[in-house]
């Protein structure tokens, strides 16, 4: 039986199966739209593409969402977040801001602004956002990009306090 698994670990091995996805994995530009479905079941088209590259000390994934509007404005927003590594294997923190040593450093969520994270499992790179509102409630993103043949699988989800918000769910092709 242990020749079994042996034999098991060395096919994963050489065939790539098993292996944690690298920040590089992930580099490069990405484009696609989705229909994002809301809390009440309504939906609006949104084009979305994303930047993923590495950097000195981490990486940077930057995003747009262009939100289509029945009478037929757009309305768009863009991100970018600076990644480093943290203490934690695959856990990356947010270099949000600097302190007053120079130090890129994460947000504070009890003043309102975004607590984010990020990690890679397996083919997937999450990245989270998480928000304290004044009522002391929560509002929770989650941004799962999972590497596709051709691209990026992404998996949106919007939570506040324990709520579904919002969520989509679409290919974006690597360009």
């Amino acid at each position: 039986m242990v020749a079994f698994w042996s034999a098991l670990a060395c096919l994963l091995l050489a065939t790539g199966a098993g292996r944690a996805a690298e920040v590089s994995d992930f580099v490069g530009d990405y484009t696609g739209s989705a229909d994002v479905v809301s809390a009440d079941g309504s939906t609006i088209t949104r084009d979305m593409s994303v930047s993923i590259s590495e950097t000195k000390h981490g990486f940077i994934v930057q995003w747009t969402s262009a939100t289509h509007k029945p009478d037929g404005r757009i309305k768009e927003k863009s991100y970018s977040i600076d990644f480093v590594p943290s203490d934690r294997e695959g856990i990356y923190a947010a270099a949000m801001t600097r302190n007053v040593f120079g130090h890129a450093v994460q947000l504070d969520p009890m003043k309102g602004e975004p607590f984010v994270w990020g990690r890679i499992t397996g083919d997937t790179m999450t990245v989270y956002s998480l928000f304290v509102d004044d009522e002391g409630g929560y509002e929770l993103q989650q941004f799962d990009r999972t590497l596709a043949e051709g691209g990026l699988m992404l998996d949106f989800t919007n939570l506040r306090n324990g709520d579904k918000q919002r969520s989509v769910s679409t290919f974006l092709a690597k360009q």
